[in-house]
Parts: C-alpha cells; structure tokens; sequence
C-alpha cells in the first residue's frame, strides 16, 4: 500500500482564509459580538475559578497561596448524610417537571394550531405568555398568597366544600406538587412559541393531501403535524436533560423552610447555606463541578441515544 502524503495548508494561508471570512460576514460577527461577550465573560473567564475546588482556599491568600487538598471537598460531599436526599430530591424534582413540564406546551400548541378564530387565538396566546414575565420572587409570593390556611384562595375553596383547610407550605408531601404544578403554569405558554413556530413550517401541501384524502383533524395531528415537530421536541428534550442537576435554586429557595426540607433542600440550596452563608468557598466550587460534569455525562449519553435512535440530535 503506497503511502500518500497528506496535504496540509500553511498556518498562514489558513489566518489570511479566516480574516477574509470575517472581513466578508463582518457584520454578522458583530450582531453575534454581545453574546460572544457574554459566554466569555459569565462562562469561560469564571471556570479559571474552578482550581480552588482542589485546595483550601482563603480570599486573604488567594488562589497562588491556598493549599492544595486534592479530592477533599468532594469526598466531603458524597459522604454526606445529606448527599442521599439532596441528590433525591434534585433529580426527583427535574425529572418531575420534565415528565409534567415537557408535554405540555406541545399539547398546547397543537390545540391553539386548531383555533381558527384569529381573535380568541392572540387573546389565548397573550394570556397564557403573560405567566412567564412574572419575577420568580413574585411567583413565589403569589404561591404562598394562594396557599395560606386561613384565607388564601385555594384553602377558602376548600373550606367551601366542606373540607379543613391544609398549611401546603410546611407539610413536605405537597412542597413538589406545589413547585411543579407553579413552573408549569408560568412557562407553557412561552415554551409553546418554539412549537407553534415549528408547526408553521410544516408544508402545508401535506395537509391539503390529507384532507383531500378524508383524514380527520386527530390523524392530521398523529401523522403529519406531530412528525413534523418531533426533532424540535427531542432537540429540546436533549437540552433539558442537560440540566437536569441545576434545578431553580432562587424558587426552591423561596418556598422551602426547613419544615419541608425532606422534600425540597437540593444540591444548589444545600450549597447556598454551606458555600455562601458559611463561607466555605471551595466546598460550593468542588459541588458546582459535579454537578456540570453530570450534566455533561447526561446530555452527551442523550445525545448519543438520540442520534442512534431517531438520527436527531445537537451535533
């Protein structure tokens, strides 16, 4: 077998290509430019940081004058009596909202996709996009309004059906119904956007086909709309899967008390208290880079799974 020589472009040749790239899409570079900044700033430069997870680290000494302790904090942490439901309840609660959360805006814009009636639609549309401009710490307030046990909105329905009235927020059996049930009313309707903006690219030549055919609205839905919005919905099944271990630390911190933290007290909340509020710096460092590299595990092994099974995945 003869040995061919593999032809290779000069350095110089290949950063004259790349300056005559960028001097051609100048523009679009400097319309990405803010976003490039800010994954720069907020998630690149930041994870220089990560070293003192290794070391004991002091604000007074610095990185250059902390010790090194190796594997110490995280030893810590898996050891932890509290490692076992804090690992629980954050995956629980991820995999709670995905399995609730992710449906949903897809039903929903199946059924605003039928509405033939432009005005009602918008006004649905609105409504229910409404939800998610509202702060979280508003969310939150809302939450414990409507669930107080004298004279919130849902213990007063109660109360009129002749039922006693339940203190939702100290009681751990209902803090995830509770946390769910929220972050699904205030991010369907935003979510649906995406689907909705898949659906209409859907040929519609397909549907007159369909309906010349005799098909009926539900086997339209089944066979042409639902497998023209599937590599959306499982692009964006992959990207969720990626976060599953950072689940909301500022809602969770909101609505927790130390009566539900059976329940409630994951991983980011754990490592508010210790990391910040104790000052144990290194300790919060070493539980972050566990949790992204979880997060890295699970969206790469998804988006192997994906590619193989459905040939759809990130890259």
């Amino acid at each position: 077998m003869e040995n061919r020589a593999v032809s290779r472009k000069p350095a110089r040749l290949i950063i004259r290509e790349a300056a005559t790239r960028i001097r051609r899409d100048k523009f679009l570079w400097l319309l990405a430019l803010p976003g490039i900044i800010y994954f720069a700033v907020f998630a690149y430069v930041p994870m220089s940081g990560l070293v003192i997870s290794f070391m004991n680290y002091s604000p007074t000494r610095g990185i250059r004058g902390s010790q090194l302790v190796g594997f110490k904090y995280f030893i810590e942490f898996f050891s932890s009596p509290f490692f076992p439901r804090l690992l629980r309840n954050t995956v629980l609660l991820s995999l709670y909202g995905l399995l609730w959360g992710f449906p949903i805006p897809i039903i929903f814009a199946l059924l605003l996709n039928e509405v033939k009636n432009g005005l009602f639609k918008r006004t649905v549309q609105t409504v229910s996009y409404m939800p998610y401009f509202i702060s979280v710490v508003v969310l939150a307030g809302m939450v414990q309004s409507f669930l107080t046990p004298y004279d919130g909105a849902v213990n007063k329905i109660i109360a009129a059906l002749g039922y006693e009235t339940v203190n939702f927020m100290v009681q751990p059996r209902w803090f995830r119904t509770i946390y769910i049930a929220s972050g699904i009313w205030q991010g369907f309707g935003y979510e649906s956007i995406v689907y909705l903006a898949a659906i209409s690219a859907v040929d519609t030549q397909m549907y007159e086909a369909a309906r010349i055919d005799g098909a009926t609205r539900m086997q339209i839905i089944l066979r042409i709309t639902l497998p023209g919005i599937a590599p959306t919905a499982i692009i964006l099944l992959i990207m969720n899967f990626g976060r599953i271990m950072n689940i909301g630390f500022e809602k969770v911190n909101l609505l927790y008390s130390p009566a539900v933290y059976e329940t409630a007290d994951v991983i980011a909340t754990y490592v508010y208290r210790r990391g910040i509020l104790d000052g144990q710096f290194s300790f919060a460092t070493a539980v972050g880079l566990f949790n992204s590299a979880v997060n890295l595990i699970l969206i790469l092994t998804v988006n192997w799974i994906s590619k193989r099974v459905t040939e759809v995945s990130l890259w």
